[in-house]
């Protein structure tokens, strides 16, 4: 064991001989920071209600920085593959990765070796996705309370579309479902614009989604039921929420933004909070934010750890109470 531990140990002293930069090196540039490009990756494919966004932010925040900011798409594993792959990064600030509040649930409906509130340090929170429930506009469901009474007549029978198994919008159904005692059926698709063109095309009845769905209630397609947030949205004032229909869980945890290794320098950490902040205050995203019917939703470092925090455990005891548990 100790000539393993010996061994390592010079590996990397000789890496870092090599020019390959280590705790000190990292430190030491963080006065400097940033001097080449930053990458940000997104856990999305190219395109969408957070890609978009970014790469708005990316190219404001350039500007501010004074060095390129990229985004690299990472599509795969629910939107959670930048923070599998943040977690390995070299703690510099040149690897930044986009992070969906998902994450959070990770720790008990996966497997994980390390503690999403713990092992990333958080940078900014951006905004937070809208969700609600959608069907097609020639279906006679007109409302909740039409949606609860069709799945009471035909249990199991009612299908919903989802972007994936244990995301948010799949939880919440599972709770809906739960409180109102009815049986529904989910079919889990790859992606929203999978799921969405489902409903649209009638091969499955509803969808529980995020703000994709705008475009397709504007345009008269579909019919929006419900909201999952605090307050109706200023797009669709007439459309309750669940908790204005009786549904009164607490909304599904939604916000997302930006963190990097866990041991990146607290200077480099600032530097970057600083610039996205005032990047994100800037027309640009606020104007790409409300094309998917979002609005800038901010926290700092502190209060993003804090929510990183809250929401592992939370979503803990979300899981405990509609019976769902990680697979041994």
């Amino acid at each position: 064991m100790k000539t393993r531990q010996f061994l390592g140990a010079a590996a990397i002293a000789a890496l870092w001989g090599l020019g390959v930069p280590g705790p000190a090196a990292w430190a030491q540039d963080a006065a400097n920071f940033p001097t080449r490009p930053i990458k940000i990756m997104l856990g999305f494919p190219p395109g969408g209600s957070t890609d978009s966004p970014m790469r708005v932010l990316a190219e404001d925040a350039s500007k501010i920085l004074k060095q390129p900011v990229v985004i690299e798409n990472k599509p795969g594993a629910a939107g959670l593959m930048p923070a599998q792959l943040l977690h390995g990064a070299q703690p510099d600030g040149y690897t930044v990765g986009v992070i969906p509040a998902n994450l959070f649930r990770l720790p008990y409906t996966g497997t994980m070796n390390w503690n999403p509130a713990t092992d990333l340090r958080y940078v900014i929170g951006l905004t937070s996705f809208v969700y609600g429930i959608v069907v097609p506009a020639a279906s006679p469901i007109k409302s909740m309370d039409d949606y609860v009474a069709y799945a009471k007549a035909h249990p199991g029978e009612l299908t919903y579309a989802t972007p994936g198994a244990y995301l948010a919008q799949h939880l919440a159904m599972e709770q809906i479902a739960r409180i109102k005692n009815i049986q529904l059926s989910h079919v889990p698709y790859k992606g929203t614009a999978e799921s969405l063109q489902a409903v649209v095309g009638a091969h499955v009845m509803s969808a529980a989604e995020t703000s994709g769905w705008g475009p397709y209630v504007e345009s008269g397609k579909l019919r929006l039921l419900v909201t999952f947030g605090e307050k109706r949205m200023g797009r669709f004032p007439d459309v309750p929420t669940l908790k204005e229909v009786g549904i009164d869980i607490p909304p599904p945890s939604a916000a997302w933004g930006l963190a990097v290794p866990k041991n990146t320098p607290p200077a480099v950490v600032a530097k970057l909070h600083d610039a996205f902040k005032q990047a994100m205050e800037q027309p640009g995203f606020r104007n790409a934010l409300a094309q998917y019917y979002m609005e800038p939703v901010y926290m700092s470092p502190a209060r993003y750890q804090q929510f990183a925090a809250e929401s592992t455990q939370r979503e803990k005891q979300m899981l405990d109470a509609i019976g769902f548990v990680r697979e041994k």
